[in-house]
């Protein structure tokens, strides 16, 4: 038996609705320049932990709450190097670890002129909660306290996100 043509058609309408961008500027493509697609793409974020455990607990969770793509890098000494590599929308840094501190790994990405615009979240168990939503900021940069609840987390993310500026400063 043949398929009625309006079922057809309407079958079509679906397989576009779920692959392809339904409202894209003239002339615009698709595909950013960097080959991601540029509707709906997963912000990319950096988390420098030296405990395993915690970055890919965070990475679990973001990854799961969110259109997030999360890399950990638990040497501190090579997170500048990550970060040249990955280039995050965002970095998630711890301020204690051993060797190198978070404090100086900020440093290193402040000095970079291709990292220096990139937002840094500092997590720490240093500060109470209370500290934290204080709007205190450690080095210029925002803070949360361990142990991190996920909502505050994505919150401060989405605030940093260079999109979140962008619509605070046109307001």
């Amino acid at each position: 038996m043949q398929r009625p043509r309006a079922e057809a058609s309407c079958m079509s309408k679906v397989i576009e609705a779920d692959f392809l961008p339904c409202n894209l500027e003239a002339g615009s493509s698709w595909l950013s320049f960097n080959g991601r697609p540029s509707f709906n793409a997963a912000r990319r974020i950096l988390v420098v932990d030296n405990d395993a455990y915690t970055t890919r607990l965070i990475k679990i969770l973001l990854e799961k709450k969110g259109n997030y793509c999360v890399l950990p890098e638990n040497d501190p000494a090579r997170a500048h190097q990550t970060a040249r590599d990955f280039r995050p929308d965002v970095i998630l840094l711890d301020i204690v670890m051993p060797e190198i501190d978070g404090g100086e790994v900020a440093a290193r990405l402040q000095n970079d002129p291709e990292l220096c615009r990139t937002p840094v979240i500092f997590l720490t168990a240093l500060v109470t909660e209370a500290e934290a939503k204080s709007g205190l900021k450690i080095d210029g940069h925002s803070f949360l306290a361990k142990p991190i609840n996920i909502s505050e987390l994505v919150g401060a993310i989405e605030q940093h996100l260079p999109h979140a500026r962008t619509a605070i400063n046109e307001k």
